[in-house]
């Protein structure tokens, strides 16, 4: 008598790393995870298991959404009925979140998929196996939340002492090592936009002036190369100009107002006249306004 033919598993094996540093070398995370996943699946060859052709590696890409382009790959080769399994390293290869971990299970099942962990072996088909891997992600989603939080205490800590902590640098200034300098150029066209505004008590006629006279708005390169900023300022970038607490050297943290350690460009009588007309210009409208306006 024949033994009973065993039908033939298609797996896929998802690999995916947060940091894309390393990920240039011929053996790096990602291919290490791919060997492990194709070890796991020779394991079960009795069973029928078979690796598929296609490979889907996100590297460098966080687990916390599923914005991922070899992840929707994988899942639009499921929806095709062309995968039986999806095996990952860890779980949280495939997501850190519990809600998508969630959508991602019910997708699963709708084409009836299981799911694989080669250092946690569980299967989802089973009610055990759902629990213990929604633990797990819980876990997952713990352990990103409190990491995201310990980033948020220390920008919030170095602000508080007046620290910059990153951003766009506005325009008068640059950074050397790490400190905020006055950009002696910029800062003429800092002042002059204040001096502008005082003359002329409009943002329409500043920024013509401005246009004139060929200022433009804030040159900045990008870490992907490309260039930001060198357009005429708009009426826009002229207002947030004339309320930036950081030309009087200060910063602005959870509305309180703090000293920053890097030099003012404008002095400090000159910044509160620029608030008080700006502050009468934008209440002048209201006060002719009906009340049904106001509400």
């Amino acid at each position: 008598m024949n033994p009973k033919t065993v039908s033939p598993i298609r797996c896929a094996i998802y690999t995916r790393v947060s940091d894309d540093q390393g990920l240039e070398k011929d053996f790096n995370s990602l291919q290490a995870q791919y060997e492990s996943g194709e070890a796991y699946i020779r394991s079960q060859s009795l069973c029928g298991w078979t690796l598929l052709a296609g490979r889907y590696d996100d590297g460098g890409f966080s687990g916390g959404n599923t914005d991922r382009p070899a992840l929707q790959r994988l899942l639009e080769d499921i929806r095709s009925g062309t995968i039986d399994v999806v095996v990952v390293y860890k779980v949280d290869r495939l997501t850190r979140s519990l809600a998508d971990f969630a959508k991602l299970v019910e997708l699963f099942d709708d084409h009836n998929v299981s799911f694989a962990s080669v250092t946690q072996p569980f299967n989802t088909t089973t009610s055990m196996g759902r629990l213990t891997l929604n633990v797990l992600l819980s876990f997952a989603q713990f352990e990103r939340e409190i990491a995201s939080e310990r980033i948020r205490d220390k920008i919030a800590a170095s602000k508080q002492k007046g620290i910059w902590v990153g951003g766009p640098i506005p325009l008068g200034y640059q950074t050397h090592d790490g400190e905020i300098l006055v950009n002696e150029a910029e800062a003429k066209q800092v002042r002059m936009v204040f001096e502008k505004y005082l003359e002329l008590g409009s943002l329409r006629l500043v920024m013509a002036h401005l246009v004139r006279r060929g200022v433009m708005a804030k040159r900045r390169l990008l870490k992907n190369g490309t260039m930001r900023g060198g357009y005429p300022l708009t009426t826009t970038g002229i207002c947030y100009i004339l309320r930036n607490r950081c030309y009087v050297g200060e910063i602005v943290f959870n509305g309180e107002i703090l000293k920053a350690p890097h030099p003012a460009i404008i002095d400090r009588e000159t910044f509160n006249v620029v608030q008080s007309r700006m502050d009468d210009k934008r209440q002048g409208p209201n006060r002719h306004r009906p009340r049904t306006q106001l509400a």
